[in-house]
């Protein structure tokens, strides 16, 4: 007769310290019997760039949020003594000595014979020191609350961070305020192309038939158009007498009127793939009405595709209001976005002689890339299984 080995015989015991086992095998079971929003948590924090670009995302929206305590001046308050003038430096100490308190030289304005233009010089005798939370120019917080509270300034003297345009303003400030414009553009435009894309290529996938060719012949019209001359054309037509939020909503229409037609199609795709499995069978069996069937079984099967789509349409939302602002054609003064803040830079002068007038794209650009890094990693989170 065979012998019946005892449990664990032939094993290697498992090597346990004064508490019990080692640590590497409580982080073992607990990711055994760890839920599936645990395992998309634990699967998106190992994606360091998701979580920068997360990061970077959420100081954006917070100085979106409240630019007007963010920013040092009012972005409509300009000045005649300092336009074009260059960003200054913020220091901590100087040949005088070193210190904690951050600081800016006093600037004067001289005039450059030579090139017949004026230059701004810093006067090292003179120090401006940097405070926080100091009060300045007055302003009204999501125009509901009045307050003249801002993060950082100083007392005396000229404060520009980003330099001036060509009114004297801040440039600091208005890309603080442009935020709110560019960063929000985004979002009210994916939220209504991806209802628009979700509605429609389920009805079409699902339902199929004669639904499903008329949404398609209605989508392959809308691609086969130019998108940005029609862009143009459109918004070429708003009327100019519009206020600051006609104006907005009519540009988020625009650019959404077109985000939703790809994503149709896919959604479209994979409910052909996916309606006729046993798990929508079953669905149907159990009395669940076909809207409910789509939007509770059917997309949430391809989650991590949708997501994907979700923070790359932002971007490509914040880039097609800039194009449109940059060209003339979208936001207009006084509202300030980044596009119009590129505006000022459109000629060879300008970039040559005031550099910093193109500081507003490079936020385009960090916040572009940090929504595709962001959305990398949300796309391998919400599929932790693979």
């Amino acid at each position: 007769m065979s012998e019946i080995a005892a449990p664990g015989a032939g094993q290697a015991p498992r090597p346990a310290g004064p508490a019990g086992p080692v640590p590497h095998a409580v982080e073992d079971d607990r990711y055994f019997v760890a839920s599936q929003w645990q395992l998309m948590w634990r699967k998106f924090t190992r994606h360091k760039l998701a979580i920068a670009g997360g990061a970077v995302l959420a100081v954006f929206y917070v100085f979106a949020m409240f630019s007007e305590f963010f920013a040092t001046h009012d972005i409509l308050k300009h000045s005649s003594e300092f336009v074009f003038m260059r960003p200054q430096k913020i220091r901590f100490g100087d040949e005088n000595g070193w210190g904690l308190r951050p600081f800016v030289y006093d600037v004067q304005k001289v005039v450059d014979r030579k090139a017949f233009r004026r230059v701004y010089v810093e006067d090292p005798e003179t120090r401006n020191y940097i405070r926080f939370f100091v009060h300045g120019d007055p302003y009204k917080l999501w125009g509901i609350w009045e307050a003249d509270l801002r993060l950082a300034g100083v007392e005396e003297g000229a404060f520009y961070l980003f330099g001036t345009d060509k009114l004297g303003r801040d440039l600091y400030s208005r890309i603080v305020y442009a935020s709110r414009i560019s960063l929000s553009i985004g979002l009210v435009g994916v939220f209504l192309s991806f209802v628009l894309g979700c509605t429609m290529g389920g009805i079409s996938g699902y339902y199929g038939g004669k639904p499903d060719m008329i949404i398609q012949r209605g989508i392959e019209i809308l691609i086969s158009l130019p998108t940005i001359p029609l862009w143009m054309a459109l918004s070429a037509a708003l009327p100019t007498h519009w206020g600051t939020l006609k104006t907005y909503f009519a540009i988020t229409i625009i650019l959404s009127m077109f985000g939703w037609a790809g994503l149709a199609r896919v959604v479209r795709g994979k409910l052909l793939e996916l309606r006729q499995q046993d798990f929508v069978t079953a669905a149907r069996v159990a009395g669940r009405g076909e809207g409910k069937i789509v939007a509770l079984h059917l997309l949430p099967s391809f989650m991590s595709y949708l997501i994907v789509s979700l923070t790359l349409a932002v971007p490509y939302m914040i880039l097609g209001e800039t194009a449109l602002s940059f060209l003339g054609l979208g936001l207009r003064p006084p509202v300030v976005s980044w596009g119009t803040l590129l505006k000022d830079a459109q000629n060879v002068h300008a970039v040559l002689l005031h550099p910093w007038l193109l500081i507003p794209g490079i936020f385009v650009v960090v916040a572009v890339l940090a929504f595709n890094f962001l959305g990398d990693g949300l796309r391998d989170a919400a599929d932790p299984y693979k």
